[in-house]
């Protein structure tokens, strides 16, 4: 017996599902493949007392690097100037969001909450002139702390 499937009609699925928000503001500053860097960790201290005892304990945060890949920013985004700051020595360090959404983009599932972020590298990929969007490869950025937000 033949069995008949049902194709999804919302073909193709979507492939940015990470959004980018710079400022907190809650717009789209960029949406993006995939993520990575995302861990919260700390250094550790070992201590070895004068009785041969040895001890580790926690220390300072560690460094977060933050790479997003595969994105598409919009003609008025905020990342390009963000980014020319700091090449001018003026570190702007800002509040960022990266959101993971749903299929269709518009439900937050996670929310990372990125504090005192700047941005390290961007490498472009194609532009298009007729609507001033551009395809991003990657964008990585240095962060002091990360908190997470489940919707």
């Amino acid at each position: 017996m033949a069995t008949t499937e049902y194709v999804n009609a919302d073909y193709p699925i979507p492939t940015h599902r990470f959004v980018l928000d710079i400022d907190g503001d809650g717009r789209t500053d960029g949406t993006f493949g995939s993520v990575s860097g995302l861990e919260l960790g700390v250094e550790t201290i070992e201590y070895k007392d004068g009785v041969g005892g040895w001890h580790q304990m926690p220390g300072q945060r560690s460094v977060l690097n933050i790479t997003l890949r595969r994105g598409v920013i919009p003609k008025d985004s905020p990342l390009f100037a963000w980014l020319y700051t700091v090449s001018e020595n003026k570190v702007d360090k800002k509040d960022c969001r990266i959101s993971l959404t749903d299929e269709a983009g518009s439900n937050k599932l996670v929310t990372w909450n990125i504090t005192n972020a700047f941005p390290v590298k961007l490498t472009g990929h194609d532009l298009d002139g007729s609507t001033g969007e551009g395809t991003i490869e990657e964008v990585a950025l240095m962060a002091d702390r990360l908190t997470v937000e489940f919707h």
